[in-house]
């Protein structure tokens, strides 16, 4: 599970709300897919430029490219899944995320919405606030707040 941070909480939900304002979304474009959208937060690449990465380098959606990921390829896709890397992330959280099926986030969801469809909207936006949750209460429970003397001080 990606490692708990500000940086990642936060471009979770930047990248939900935009999908929620009309950011483009399309599940077979890899710039404008789950994946491709949390990129474009996280690498302020364009959709088209991520994209144009994936089609030079190797085959396949995102489960297939971070599969094969390798941080010597200098495969230009490679650096787009580095930047996410560096972000917290690990290859299975993207896999997880192209087909929205990590079933630590899912548990998070109500009972009627944990069957998501990895290709629609609303169940992108659903699956990223809940992961963002989850990983803010992961955060939270690593902040040690040293205990304060409360007793007055008598003058």
């Amino acid at each position: 599970m990606a490692i708990p941070n500000l940086r990642l909480i936060d471009a979770l939900r930047k990248t939900a709300k935009k999908l929620q304002n009309g950011n483009a979304y399309q599940w077979g474009n890899m710039g404008s897919c789950n994946c491709g959208n949390l990129a474009q937060e996280l690498t302020q690449y364009t959709p088209e430029q991520i994209h144009e990465y994936a089609l030079q380098s190797r085959s396949g959606d995102w489960s297939e490219q971070t599969a094969a990921y390798c941080p010597t390829s200098n495969l230009p896709l490679d650096w787009v899944i580095e930047a996410m890397l560096a972000a917290g992330l690990n290859t299975s959280d993207l896999q997880h995320l192209e087909k929205l099926n990590d079933t630590q986030v899912l548990r998070r969801l109500p009972a009627a919405y944990r069957y998501l469809q990895h290709n629609q909207r609303a169940d992108v936006v659903r699956y990223m606030l809940a992961w963002a949750d989850m990983l803010e209460e992961e955060l939270l429970q690593t902040i040690q707040i040293e205990a304060l003397d409360l007793h007055p001080v008598l003058v």
